[in-house]
């Protein structure tokens, strides 16, 4: 049954202030958030592009709350990995199913977020280098190609690599904001993002203003354990919502 106007545009609204929040608190998400309310009601190749523009809008609005911390040589394998990942996700996407992406994205966030609630469970983790890290930004920057999903392989390797809050922070949030920026000149240049999608990426960046500020100002005194397990939680819930979503 169609959804009326009305409706398909709260959902936008909604989308938008809930997914800013949780980026402006963990300094990653926009994309696996919004996309859990907005591929519901909106068709596939604006939700894609609306979740590229939202985090990267997020991540403009955040990025000062980890300007200090920011260690480029930390960073950089990330971030030349994520860019050469950035071409192929982008390729991949005029051919990619919405059920399909749907899917892998529910059964990502299924797996991969209790998975990170676990990890002080965890044994110590080794392997970390910078050839890893340059593959964990490639992959990264493959997903953030489709759809603005950079963030969540990078965050579950910083967990295991025992990064500190803050430089986990840095990490994230500075990879993030150049891989999308990246993504998006990428859905300008191949025409993924369209004069008529502009209103729309209004709609989202006024929605998200408030929460997103809201949540970077609580992540400098919100007990860690806690946030982690307030939006994990939330992922978590939103891969499963994904999932029945292609089943029903």
């Amino acid at each position: 049954m169609a959804m009326s106007f009305d409706s398909v545009f709260f959902i936008l609204i909604l989308g938008a202030m809930v997914a800013g929040f949780v980026q402006g608190l963990s300094g990653f998400a926009f994309g696996m958030v919004s996309m859990s309310f907005w591929a519901w009601v909106l068709e596939p190749q604006l939700v894609i592009a609306m979740t590229v523009f939202g985090g990267l809008t997020g991540q403009l609005l955040a990025v000062t709350t980890v300007r200090r911390a920011l260690n480029l040589p930390l960073l950089l394998p990330f971030l030349i990995g994520g860019l050469i990942g950035i071409p192929i996700g982008v390729a991949i996407l005029p051919y990619l199913n919405v059920s399909l992406l749907k899917t892998i994205l529910g059964c990502l966030l299924i797996v991969w977020c209790p998975i990170m609630l676990l990890k002080d469970r965890l044994p110590p983790f080794k392997l970390r280098s910078r050839l890893a890290d340059s593959i964990v930004g490639g992959l990264g920057g493959i997903m953030g190609g489709l759809g603005g999903f950079a963030g969540a392989l990078p965050t579950l390797w910083c967990m295991l690599s025992s990064f500190d809050k803050n430089t986990q922070r840095a990490v994230i949030q500075n990879f993030n904001l150049s891989i999308l920026a990246a993504t998006m000149v990428s859905y300008i240049a191949t025409g993924v993002v369209t004069r008529s999608m502009l209103p729309m990426f209004a709609v989202v960046a006024v929605a998200m203003l408030i929460p997103t500020l809201i949540g970077a100002r609580l992540y400098k005194g919100i007990d860690e354990l806690t946030f982690r397990r307030i939006v994990l939680g939330l992922l978590t819930f939103s891969g499963v919502a994904l999932l029945v979503s292609v089943w029903i």
